[in-house]
């Protein structure tokens, strides 16, 4: 029987979504989009899981973005409904869960497939990947979000580099302009990614889920609403078993043991 174009792997307390057609470069269809949103769903309700890895199957691409046969015919309100509005709640979706994403970027990600890395809260580089938003040789613009995160990451003067002129920067370019967080060979990508995400396990979930909320808000609203929504959450945190554990862990000198609790 033939796999689905996405699936979810669990390691631990680990989870993987792949998405899965690598003889199309991972490119996506409204069908991907509907089993990734649902992944999505589905790992943020799960308690076992403490971190969530996002990556193409093979070692040519993340994801080529939109699967250009796909959006051909599509007429303007198909085009609107279909492709950027379901985009957009895939990409809202990993920013708004309250454990943390890791893109694993292996190859190209290219246009849709860039800006879902970009919607994640950590990127890690094959030394092999290419990020590109190549929407504008095709008489368009990013419609996954990508006018609005890639500035956000790279700032405007790169963002409109990448955008503007629709060019590819690599995997080394892509680290110096903030774009990924770290680059490693194609032979450790996996080993490194699963390195950070057990770091990222590990910690105190409500904390984590609380700072991913606050940076999210740092990118959208006035400076004032972000340090009251801070103060609000660091306070909220006093009341919680992890963060007893915490202090009792430091002042013991062990390794704290977070429940999330």
């Amino acid at each position: 029987m033939e796999e689905k174009p996405v699936l979810i792997r669990r390691e631990g307390n680990l989870a993987w979504i792949l998405l899965n057609r690598p003889k199309k470069l991972n490119a996506l269809n409204a069908e991907m989009l509907d089993l990734l949103e649902s992944a999505l769903e589905k790992l943020d309700s799960d308690e076992g899981v403490r971190c969530i890895l996002l990556r193409g199957v093979g070692e040519r691409a993340f994801s080529a973005g939109a699967d250009v046969s796909w959006l051909s015919g599509l007429s303007v309100e198909e085009a609107r409904t279909q492709v950027s509005e379901k985009g957009h709640r895939v990409v809202m979706k990993i920013r708004g869960l309250s454990k943390p994403v890791i893109a694993v970027v292996n190859g190209y990600a290219l246009g849709g497939g860039c800006e879902l890395a970009l919607a994640c809260d950590l990127r890690i580089a094959s030394e092999k990947a290419r990020f590109s938003q190549p929407e504008i040789r095709l008489g368009l613009i990013p419609g996954w979000g990508g006018t609005q995160l890639l500035p956000r990451v790279v700032g405007a003067t790169r963002a409109g580099e990448m955008i503007l002129l629709g060019g590819a920067v690599d995997a080394e370019e892509a680290h110096r302009m903030g774009l990924v967080n770290r680059v490693v060979p194609p032979e450790k990508l996996d080993e490194e990614a699963v390195r950070v995400a057990e770091a990222l396990a590990s910690g105190p979930p409500r904390a984590l889920a609380m700072a991913k909320r606050l940076l999210n808000l740092s990118l959208q609203g006035p400076l004032e609403e972000g340090l009251r929504e801070e103060a609000e959450g660091f306070s909220s945190l006093f009341s919680t078993e992890d963060f007893k554990e915490g202090v009792a862990a430091f002042r013991e000198k062990r390794r704290p043991e977070f429940k999330g609790r």
